[in-house]
């Protein structure tokens, strides 16, 4: 196991190229409860499965958007241990990408300041409505989202960061204030985003922090790995990234449980 690593992000990891700009609404899915949050003066949509009084994860997208993996993610979520309340705000309104210049358009145009209010909006809406305490959690430029909103959101009570991290312009490791447990693939080749180095750079960001803070490295796995639905895997594939092992996503899982049930239970 390796602990802890972090380091500020090229997000721009993979170019776009020329392509028709399109996107598609995601699709409905009848264990989601579809809930309106205010923060300022917009209101977004967010989709909410678990138990009602339940601890609380915001669970943030990849670069897709609000697409099927990150709503398995978040079913995944709400059954582990005794159930957590999982929390997914819609930061692309709607849009979703098809193909990897689609994804790349979106995240490009994201307003990341803005996506950390609707964070923390998301956070406050849980602990307004049946949750005690609430963490955060996110995967590739969610789990960059993560690792931010550890620093600049005071209400998130515990994060798990899947292989993103921020970039020193949104956010310092270095004053996370939030414990944060991050997993990055052995073979991640996105480099200043996810790759080793950036993971290492985390861990070393974080040590002044003095929040308690793991990172685990999965040996022979590579960006994206906790995808493993048939289309989550296929995709990955298309992008040239390998097919990894299931063991190893058990393991983050389990993980990830044992985290967030020691920061949202006690």
């Amino acid at each position: 196991m390796l602990r802890v690593l972090n380091s500020s992000a090229a997000l721009r990891f993979i170019p776009s190229c020329a392509s028709r700009f399109s996107v598609r609404s995601m699709s409905s899915s009848s264990s989601f409860n579809k809930v309106q949050i205010q923060r300022d003066h917009t209101t977004f949509d967010a989709y909410v499965v678990g138990k009602e009084d339940a601890p609380g994860i915001v669970v943030l997208q990849e670069w897709w958007g609000v697409d099927f993996e990150i709503k398995n993610h978040a079913v995944t979520i709400s059954q582990l241990g005794s159930g957590f309340k999982a929390l997914i705000p819609d930061l692309y309104r709607g849009k979703v990408g098809l193909d990897v210049a689609e994804a790349q358009h979106l995240m490009d145009g994201l307003d990341w300041q803005g996506a950390v209010q609707d964070i923390r909006a998301s956070i406050n809406w849980l602990k307004a409505n049946g949750s005690k305490k609430a963490g955060v959690t996110g995967f590739c430029m969610g789990g960059a989202l993560s690792i931010a909103s550890s620093v600049l959101v005071p209400e998130v009570d515990a994060v798990v960061a899947f292989y993103g991290v921020p970039s020193s312009e949104l956010a310092d490791p270095a004053q996370a204030k939030a414990p944060i447990q991050a997993h990055f693939g052995e073979h991640d080749n996105f480099v200043g985003f996810s790759d080793v180095t950036a993971a290492k750079s985390l861990e070393e960001k974080l040590k002044p922090s003095g929040v308690p803070h793991e990172v685990h490295l999965y040996p022979g796995n590579g960006h994206a790995f906790m995808n493993r639905s048939p289309e989550g895997i296929n995709r990955r594939k298309s992008m040239g990234l390998a097919d990894e092992d299931e063991a190893a996503v058990q393991l983050a899982w389990s993980r990830f449980e044992s985290w967030m049930t020691q920061y949202l239970s006690s």
